[in-house]
């Protein structure tokens, strides 16, 4: 399994870069994960359109799936195809379609929630909610005989990622803010991110979701404090083996 970062600032892209968005390709198959403002440009540079296999989007704040919709617009009239999966929570699609209009003649969209478990070639995804509004789903990504990702989307300290398992090989985890605004919003500090992979015996822990101007070494310091193994901040158009 790979993963490529395509945008990985938080709530906000800086200059040159890209908001939430990730391609994870494994089990034969291709997966948008999350698809901010920024990342459908970025990845044009990693694979081309017609090769996404799949979107799963995991909340409906706008730094995770704004680009869903000018997506939609390249397969509805540019590079028209049709039935290609998107996986998201009912406000995703809600929004989409107040925007966008009806989707289903080129988007074979299925409403998701913590309970959904979803499969794609090789490739397994299972959910649980996360402590942040509106409804966010964290995703646990198994190939099959292959290695284990879990991402967090976002989340407040009041979700552990043990309710998605344990044992996992990587973990992408929001970093969001520093540990002297921790309790301030639900989201996650680098100190709060490294127990959470800690206490779900993470392998190595990859750190996302920074907001600018957020000093990203103190991050993954204060994520070190808290967990002994790995512990890498994601840049953008980055390739990691899971």
């Amino acid at each position: 399994m790979k993963l490529t970062v395509l945008g990985c600032s938080g709530s906000y892209a800086p200059a040159g870069g890209a908001c939430s968005g990730y391609l994870v390709q494994g089990g034969g198959v291709t997966v948008w994960l999350d698809a901010g403002p920024g990342t459908l440009a970025n990845l044009q540079e990693h694979v081309d359109l017609d090769d996404l296999d799949g979107i799963l989007i995991t909340h409906a704040h706008p730094d995770h799936w704004v680009d869903l919709l000018p997506f939609h617009n390249v397969v509805r009239y540019i590079r028209k195809r049709s039935g290609l999966p998107v996986w998201s929570p009912a406000k995703v699609l809600e929004l989409t379609e107040a925007v966008n209009g009806e989707i289903t003649h080129a988007l074979d969209w299925t409403v998701i929630d913590a309970r959904a478990h979803v499969e794609l070639g090789g490739l397994r995804f299972s959910f649980s909610r996360t402590d942040h509004p509106p409804e966010t789903l964290a995703v646990r990504i198994d190939e099959v005989a292959g290695p284990t990702l879990a991402y967090s989307a976002d989340t407040g300290p009041d979700w552990a990622l043990t309710d998605l398992g344990d044992g996992f090989d990587a973990a992408l985890l929001e970093a969001s803010m520093p540990v002297a605004m921790e309790g301030s919003v639900q989201h996650l500090s680098g100190r709060q991110a490294g127990a959470l992979a800690r206490a779900a015996g993470v392998r190595r822990l990859l750190l996302t979701h920074i907001q600018p101007g957020v000093d990203a070494d103190q991050q993954r310091t204060d994520a070190g404090s808290a967990f002994a193994g790995p512990v890498e901040v994601v840049a953008i158009h980055q390739t990691y083996d899971i």
